[in-house]
């Protein structure tokens, strides 16, 4: 079986042409070469002209897919009073306080976000070294901390996306689940593009996206017309 999953493999890569691709022909070929028994995630990935060396530089944002991720994320509350409540409410998978901080100190990380009230950021920021490596880590720039955790927990269920650049300037974030129509999945990806060029720091000097791939987890990468860019930013 591992042979015949290595042929389909490469068959999948030597399908790609060495161009840039529109992004529904690039959904249908990904599409069209799906060989892995389970519901891969479609992931686009942009190389910036940026140096996330400096803060100036770094891009960060939130957006909400059209069409969600296809997957509800467990998330988890960290607040006090009458805002565990109102977390509850709204769809959070667990809530809590000093006993939620705890718990994540012990190991605990069965969720897939995080959301903090300010008051309990004192606590939370104990657990950098467990969130941050993670992704985890609520943050007031990505609606992660804050008072309104109705709002942002009916976001991340309806599929929020943060993305931010790593160290190599490119911004990796999921826009779908390969079972997804493809029109879903090209107005997903078209709307993070146009969410990553509308958060272009003044900073940046020069061609602001270099290189955009879509992929999904087993399927080859096809690189996409850097056009979709230039056309978001006029």
């Amino acid at each position: 079986m591992a042979i015949k999953e290595g042929k389909n493999i490469a068959k999948a890569h030597a399908a790609v042409e060495p161009r840039p691709y529109q992004l529904p022909e690039a959904v249908d070929l990904l599409q069209k070469y799906r060989y892995a028994k389970f519901d891969e995630t479609v992931e686009l990935v942009l190389r910036l002209g940026v140096d996330p060396r400096h803060a100036d530089q770094m891009v960060r944002g939130t957006l909400v897919l059209p069409h969600g991720l296809g997957k509800s994320k467990k998330v988890l509350v960290i607040a006090s009073g009458e805002k565990l409540r109102e977390a509850e409410e709204a769809g959070a998978d667990m809530v809590g306080g000093e006993d939620m901080v705890k718990k994540i100190q012990e190991g605990w990380t069965d969720f897939d976000a995080v959301i903090s009230t300010p008051d309990m950021m004192k606590s939370v920021g104990r657990l950098g070294k467990v969130l941050g490596p993670r992704g985890l880590m609520p943050n007031p720039k990505a609606g992660t901390v804050t008072m309104d955790v109705k709002n942002a927990v009916k976001e991340i269920k309806a599929g929020k996306v943060e993305f931010r650049t790593e160290k190599t300037a490119q911004v990796h974030a999921p826009v779908g689940k390969i079972s997804f129509p493809a029109p879903s999945l090209v107005e997903n990806a078209q709307a993070l593009i146009t969410a990553v060029v509308k958060a272009r720091p003044s900073a940046a000097k020069g061609r602001y996206v270099k290189a955009i791939t879509l992929s999904s987890t087993m399927g080859p990468g096809i690189p996409i017309d850097l056009a979709i860019a230039e056309a978001a930013a006029a």
